[in-house]
């Protein structure tokens, strides 16, 4: 359990520094919008099973809702990464992957 625990993080440290939303043209990396957890914990059993799917990823971020302006409306992450955010995002899990 440790081990997934720390590759968990190992694999949000990645995320977080390399993955941003788009607000007003403003980039807010995930870790510090601290999503980057999150996002590695669902993305990371994908990796695990060896399935990594470039739709499968699109279907995890439609389904992390991202509360805005205090939570008076919340819109999926899928919605804030623009798409060569994502690309990257792919990018960072093909790696990720190699490396397990």
């Amino acid at each position: 359990m440790a081990n997934t625990t720390q590759a968990i993080e190992s694999l949000a440290a990645e995320i977080g520094e390399h993955v941003y939303i788009d607000i007003a043209k403003w980039h807010l990396y995930l870790n510090d919008a601290h999503l980057h957890t999150v996002v590695a914990e669902q993305l990371y059993p994908m990796l695990e099973d060896g399935k990594l799917d470039a739709d499968k990823v699109g279907q995890v971020l439609q389904g992390i809702s991202v509360k805005l302006g205090g939570g008076k409306r919340e819109v999926p992450l899928a919605d804030l990464i623009p798409m060569q955010c994502q690309v990257q995002l792919m990018d960072v899990l093909e790696e990720f992957q190699r490396k397990m």
